[in-house]
């Protein structure tokens, strides 16, 4: 099913025409790939709420713990369930190249799925399919410095301001329209932050595509869980924002188990 941009992608994406035009036809212009789409989603609106003061940390985790702290396909219900493996898209799209640094920093964050970079200790992931839409969800449980976490926290609050809209050339040669917006989360954890990129653009039969995703994070204590969740059809917000609000009420008791039992 063909599935019709938003008013913003379409702009973006004559735009991207445009300037795709312009360099074909300029006589010293940069070499750049011929225009030869793929996708994205409508982006969300609104901001997230600024991260509050650590509350203090404690031991960590386990390597049990962390694993223990991972949610699944129960924890989320039907349609969701074990993933079957990583999607096209993320080497299709998420593969891509800007001009613009803090732009191609968050670019290789989602194609990597590593927000906070090597964990300073315990370390567990699950991925999980929606089987209605297709959709992939990938959650993580890590150590980190809470004054590192915090500090990507606050750069990714950051780039809506600095990478609202900007252009990405695939590996593929596709170029690709890219908007970043804010994502509201639950008040939970010491510190937390979300948001929605979607990248728009056009298959080489032209039918217009659509890739939404959904990176938040939040941290407790010194722990951190990142999640994102994507997909080529419909993404949920509201999956992104529980699976978050479950997922620190868990690491929380964990915590609280593990300093009892001190």
């Amino acid at each position: 099913m063909t599935h019709h941009p938003p008013a913003t992608a379409r702009v973006l994406l004559a735009s991207a025409l445009s300037v795709t035009g312009l360099l074909t036809t300029a006589a010293c212009s940069v070499e750049e790939p011929r225009p030869r789409w793929f996708s994205a989603s409508a982006p969300a609106s609104a901001a997230s709420p600024a991260a509050e003061q650590p509350a203090g940390s404690g031991a960590a985790l386990t390597e049990a713990q962390a694993q223990a702290a991972l949610i699944t396909e129960a924890d989320l219900g039907e349609p969701w369930g074990p993933t079957r493996g990583a999607r096209t898209w993320r080497d299709g799209l998420l593969k891509a190249t800007t001009e613009k640094r803090d732009c191609q920093r968050l670019l290789d964050a989602l194609y990597a799925e590593d927000l906070f970079g090597s964990p300073k200790g315990p370390h567990a992931v699950a991925a999980l399919d929606d089987a209605d839409t297709d959709a992939q969800l990938r959650y993580q449980v890590a150590a980190h410095p809470p004054a590192d976490v915090d500090r990507a926290l606050d750069w990714l609050k950051s780039l809506p301001g600095k990478c609202g809209q900007f252009m990405a050339a695939t590996t593929r040669g596709g170029i690709q329209a890219v908007e970043v917006s804010g994502m509201p989360l639950p008040p939970v954890g010491d510190s937390r932050q979300a948001l929605r990129v979607t990248l728009a653009g056009e298959t080489e039969e032209g039918e217009l595509t659509y890739l939404t995703m959904d990176l938040a994070a939040a941290r407790v204590g010194e722990e951190a869980i990142t999640v994102t969740n994507a997909g080529l059809d419909e993404v949920h917000a509201e999956v992104t924002q529980q699976t978050v609000k479950l997922g620190v009420r868990r690491l929380t008791d964990l915590r609280e188990q593990g300093r009892a039992q001190i």
